[in-house]
């Protein structure tokens, strides 16, 4: 039997969340994606970064259609995959963060009654009925803060506890793990009565602090740069008293961003660029248009329904290679070469943060050490 927790991993997208859990030691054995391209990227990060192919393969396309999952043919087979894992994992865990813009405050707010809303209830009906160990559960704040999307949060609480659930549930910011961008997240977490002995999780045992880096009340706190005339290719030294590597000009610099395989990967507009220049470095307050500070952590690496972000001090939006640093990735994370721009912004954007994604697993894996 192995010591490695299995994982079965829903809305995959290309892997973000999966290679955290992975390089904190869990076993990826089973991968469902529905949107062809972004599983294409996953299976092309994996072959690059040389880690072994999923012992059930992968799932996309209509077979990977979640609400299809828990009836017919697909359900009986999963239910299988997961008998068999069984057998030579001494723990199986489900993974998986359901789209989420349908409880987005920015969103069109349609909440489980939009179509990726409705993934939400059918990702936990999944985990009812075939009963991993544990399971991780990734979502925006506005399922938690929205008061009708919050009632939808509590049913599906409500519906895991009655399954034999302990649960546990936090709000996170990616900042915390020294990921440099402000981005909130619900993360609910559960974990089947009988594998914990019914300890009492929210009482202590199970510690969400303990991979925490950068507080939030300490993070927030610091002499953040504010905003200053835009000077293209300007030179500014890092301002004393602030945490350097929570900054995004450090990843560039880390990541090498100007020399990685997907530099050359932004929009070119061919009118309008004009006003990329007028936009102060660091003046993020717009909808759109927001430029990052080279000095600063950036706000939600979110690229899509017209939200643009412009690099801190050249007259161009901000490259692939750029984002996956944003999002944390290791400097030798690619996507295929094939894959369009809007794919490869929307699925980094879609992502959750690398080294969030490393914390959450470590933190599952160390409970499960201690229980």
């Amino acid at each position: 039997m192995s010591d490695r927790p299995a994982i079965f991993s829903f809305f995959a997208g290309s892997g973000f969340l999966d290679l955290g859990f992975e390089t904190s030691g869990f076993n990826i054995v089973y991968v469902n994606e529905i949107f062809k391209p972004f599983i294409a990227a996953y299976r092309y990060s994996r072959e690059v970064l040389k880690l072994p192919q999923p012992e059930y393969g992968y799932d996309d396309g209509e077979v990977a259609d979640v609400s299809k999952l828990i009836a017919g043919l697909e359900a009986k087979r999963l239910h299988e995959l997961v008998k068999d894992c069984r057998k030579s994992h001494n723990i199986v865990g489900f993974i998986g963060g359901p789209p989420c813009p349908d409880f987005s405050v920015g969103g069109k707010n349609k909440g489980h009654l939009g179509d990726n809303g409705k993934l939400s209830a059918a990702y936990i009906e999944l985990i009812c009925c075939n009963l991993p160990d544990f399971f991780l559960f990734e979502n925006v704040k506005g399922l938690w803060r929205t008061k009708k999307h919050r009632l939808f949060f509590d049913s599906l609480k409500q519906k895991l506890i009655q399954t034999g659930y302990i649960l546990t549930e936090r709000l996170i910011n990616a900042i915390e793990y020294g990921v440099p961008q402000n981005r909130e997240r619900i993360i609910l977490v559960g974990f089947r009565n009988s594998l914990i002995k019914n300890k009492i999780i929210t009482k202590g045992y199970f510690n969400w602090e303990n991979n925490i880096l950068y507080p939030q009340q300490k993070v927030f706190a610091y002499p953040w740069c504010k905003s200053e005339p835009f000077q293209e290719n300007s030179l500014l030294p890092c301002p004393e008293g602030i945490p350097q590597e929570l900054t995004v000009e450090y990843w560039f610099i880390k990541n090498d961003v100007l020399n990685h395989p997907h530099a050359q990967h932004y929009f070119k507009p061919r009118a309008g660029i004009a006003k990329f220049a007028v936009v102060d470095e660091g003046d993020d307050t717009k909808k759109s248009f927001k430029r990052l500070h080279r000095w600063r952590y950036s706000p939600t690496a979110c690229y899509g329904n017209n939200e643009v972000h412009l690099h801190p001090y050249k007259v161009r939006r901000i490259s692939v290679a750029e984002a996956l640093a944003i999002q944390s990735l290791p400097a030798n994370f690619v996507l295929p070469e094939d894959m369009s721009l809007t794919n490869m912004f929307k699925t980094i954007g879609n992502g959750v943060p690398y080294l969030a994604s490393k914390a959450l697993a470590q933190s599952i894996l160390n409970f499960l050490a201690n229980r």
